[in-house]
C-alpha cells in the first residue's frame, strides 16, 4: 500500500471539492440539496463536506449491499448497515457523494435505492477521486481530482478521522 496523501493534503482536495460542489449547485440553482453518502468512504465525504457547507440538516447514508449487481455472486456483506434517509427526497434536489468512482456500478446501485424511497428533482453526483475505467456511462459533476492508475491498482479511503488516500496493489 502506497499513501496517496497526508491528512493535510486529503484537507485540500475535500475542500476543492466543497468548493466545485457549491459553485455547481449554485449555477444550477439547487438550493439546501439533501446530502447523501454512500458507505462507507462516501459517508465520510459527506460528512467532511457537509460540515464544510455549514449545512445543519441531517446527513443522509446509503450502504447500497442488497442493491449491487454482484449480490448473488459474492454473497452478502458482513457490514451489511441499514440505510438513513432522514429527510423525504421528493422532488428534492439530491447531492450523492462517494469516495471513489471507478466503474459506475456503485453510482448504479445507489440511484436504484435512491429512487425506491422516492423521486429526487435532481441527482448531483460528488466523487472525492475519479479513478476512470467506466463500464456504465456514469460520470461524477464534481470531482476534488482524477487519478490514471495501472491496472491492479485501486485507491482507497482511509480514515475516517483523519482521513487520506492509498493505492492499494491487488
Amino acid at each position: 500500500m502506497t499513501t496517496l496523501t497526508d491528512p493535510e493534503q486529503t484537507r485540500n482536495l475535500l475542500d476543492r471539492l466543497a468548493d466545485h460542489a457549491r459553485t455547481h449547485l449554485q449555477r444550477r440553482h439547487r438550493d439546501n440539496p439533501v446530502v447523501i453518502g454512500i458507505h462507507t468512504g462516501g459517508v465520510w465525504v459527506a460528512e467532511a463536506l457537509q460540515q464544510r457547507f455549514g449545512d445543519p440538516q441531517p446527513l443522509g447514508k446509503l450502504d447500497i449491499s442488497f442493491y449491487r449487481d454482484d449480490f448473488t455472486r459474492v454473497g452478502i456483506n458482513p457490514q451489511v448497515k441499514p440505510s438513513q434517509l432522514p429527510l423525504p427526497i421528493d422532488d428534492r434536489h439530491i447531492l450523492l457523494v462517494d469516495d471513489v468512482l471507478y466503474t459506475g456500478r456503485t453510482i448504479r446501485a445507489a440511484l436504484n435505492e435512491i429512487f425506491d424511497y422516492g423521486r429526487p428533482a435532481s441527482v448531483t453526483l460528488a466523487t472525492l477521486v475519479d479513478r476512470g475505467g467506466r463500464e456504465l456511462p456514469i460520470q461524477p459533476d464534481v470531482t476534488g481530482c482524477q487519478l490514471d492508475l495501472k491496472p491492479g491498482q485501486h485507491v482507497k479511503l482511509q480514515g475516517p478521522d483523519p482521513l487520506s488516500l492509498a493505492v492499494v496493489e491487488t
